[in-house]
């Protein structure tokens, strides 16, 4: 079948879309090794957290984990439901665990609230869709955002499995009671998250609200040291992440 001219560069010219298409579709796909996106080489640190659901039902009324991760680093308590700023919050095990449940598993657990944070991926979604790389893992796996380049277009947060980053619609700073001098507030228009407690994590500290969960129903530390806290209680006890299978790799593990 003979072709005109005309239909040839048609057809060159799809081939060459779809070829550029699929480049871009692999790029972003593909985590990335350049810039500040780096990955944890062998020997190094990549810092975890263990939620011990068990102990964390002791006291179901403790919010004290929730309370110094706000102090820290000046998050907001904004009423409206649709402005929330969440760093570290609860949701429901059944609504966390939708297809982790049987009969029994959901006789147990059902109507108890589970703390929630920001996962620090080892391959993060958020970070590979960021244009202005305001968001970046380090080499130690902290997932970490850079508020003066974000723009506020909110791809991470469409990329984010796990609704851990909050947009601020409002400006926060008129819903704070006490300001913590020693974190930067933030403005109207940025995406904030849970950092790990970097700022601790430089003078050698544990995250805040490891520090001040009286049930020690937090356990962080480097996953890739197989004789820290962290990793001796995975050996032992049963743990779950929060979707798997969407292959980001959480790097915070539940007990239960």
């Amino acid at each position: 079948m003979k072709i005109t001219r005309k239909e040839f560069l048609q057809i060159l010219g799809i081939s060459a879309a779809a070829a550029g298409c699929g480049k871009a579709v692999t790029a972003l796909a593909s985590p990335s090794g350049e810039g500040k996106d780096a990955t944890p080489q062998a020997g190094q640190v990549r810092w975890g957290m263990a939620v011990d659901f068990l102990k964390c039902r002791a006291d179901e009324n403790c919010k004290d984990c929730l309370a110094s991760c706000k102090r820290a680093h000046n998050v907001p308590t904004i009423p409206e439901q649709a402005h929330e700023v969440k760093w570290i919050w609860e949701e429901k095990f059944e609504k966390v665990f939708p297809f982790q449940q049987n009969d029994y598993t959901r006789t147990a657990y059902a109507g108890h609230p589970l703390s929630l944070l920001c996962n620090h991926c080892a391959d993060p979604a958020c970070t590979r869709v960021c244009p202005t790389k305001a968001t970046w893992k380090r080499g130690d796996g902290v997932v970490m955002m850079d508020w003066h380049r974000c723009i506020g277009c909110r791809y991470c947060m469409a990329a984010c499995p796990y609704g851990a980053r909050s947009f601020n619609w409002v400006d926060p700073r008129p819903y704070l009671v006490q300001i913590n001098p020693d974190f930067p507030t933030r403005t109207k228009g940025v995406v904030e998250k849970c950092n790990f407690c970097e700022e601790r994590l430089a003078k050698g500290q544990p995250p805040a609200c490891v520090e001040n969960c009286k049930e020690k129903a937090l356990v962080f530390g480097n996953l890739n040291d197989a004789n820290s806290d962290i990793r001796k209680l995975l050996r032992t006890r049963y743990a779950i992440q929060r979707q798997p299978e969407v292959g980001t790799g959480p790097s915070v593990y539940y007990l239960i």
